[in-house]
């Protein structure tokens, strides 16, 4: 074999990071070890795997190419390697969750995964659904949990669960309470949404399609719970995922506003990349995934 498992960990961490210094530092090589051994994969097969653009290194056509094949020998490897230290579910994985999936359902299914399997590790990143959906189709994240539609030719979707956003307000508001409100009302409110990007605000803009252009956002912020404390501040009506909002009307510190002639409801999704290789763990956690979903 004219190519070593650490010569592909060392192209790998390079693609991740685009420069040697960094990818070095994670693989605990010294710079000039991994310059070189990248360079020798190079010459063994007279190829050019990056382009240097600046000081970033970025993926050649070819890299570009090898680069999913690549990812599943390392994985395949290490996968190998356990199997014969007799460990079946072992290793880390790196999950990504949009907003409202991160804070409010994926820490209770890492816990219980953890229980399940001691032996796993699971990292999570929180981030919008492009941003969770570019890690994953760029192989920093092993999977994604998202909240919103997504067409992406690399990525593989499973449908997860059904979801519903609500749109609320402070107690104290003046439609709070009013009934069923229809889509002049909804025109005259001041809105605070998440930002673009973001499954949620992908959702909201479906429903409202037709009175868009006419509704007054007033504010967009990236967290849910900003959302929520500024509505509770009077500053206007919000719409988030139920999920998100049970414990605020269990209180009563925010209220749900019925809007019987929009449609609110959505799905989650898993997503993969599709060349991505299967490991036992993340096949045990998507297993638990698909569980949970069904409860």
């Amino acid at each position: 074999m004219r190519y070593s498992l650490r010569q592909l960990e060392v192209f790998l961490a390079t693609a991740r990071h685009e420069n040697v210094s960094r990818a070095a530092r994670d693989l605990s090589m010294s710079q000039s070890a991994a310059s070189g051994s990248l360079k020798q994969l190079e010459q063994q097969f007279a190829v050019k795997l990056f382009d240097r653009v600046g000081k970033r290194l970025r993926l050649s056509e070819l890299g570009t190419q090898l680069r999913p094949a690549a990812e599943n020998l390392l994985a395949q490897a290490r996968a190998f390697e356990q199997s014969l230290a007799g460990q079946e579910v072992y290793g880390r994985l790196e999950v990504g969750a949009t907003l409202t999936i991160g804070n409010y359902l994926a820490v209770g299914m890492i816990a219980e995964f953890r229980q399940r399997f001691p032996g796993t590790d699971i990292a999570l990143s929180v981030a919008n659904m492009a941003s969770v959906a570019e890690q994953v189709a760029s192989f920093e994240l092993d999977m994604g949990l998202i909240e919103g539609e997504l067409n992406h030719p690399d990525l593989h979707t499973l449908h997860w669960r059904g979801d519903q956003l609500v749109v609320f307000a402070a107690p104290d508001h003046p439609l709070a309470g009013y009934g069923r409100l229809d889509d002049r009302a909804l025109c005259t409110l001041p809105w605070i949404v998440r930002e673009k990007g973001s499954g949620t605000r992908q959702t909201f803009e479906r429903a409202m399609q037709g009175i868009l252009p006419d509704l007054v956002i007033a504010m967009e912020l990236q967290h849910t719970e900003a959302i929520k404390r500024a509505v509770e501040a009077g500053l206007g009506v919000g719409c988030l995922s139920r999920i998100c909002l049970e414990d605020a009307f269990r209180r009563g510190t925010l209220v749900p506003l019925e809007v019987p002639d929009r449609d609110f409801r959505r799905d989650l999704y898993l997503v993969t990349h599709q060349d991505k290789y299967h490991s036992a763990a993340l096949r045990q956690w998507m297993a638990l995934c698909m569980e949970s979903g069904g409860k």
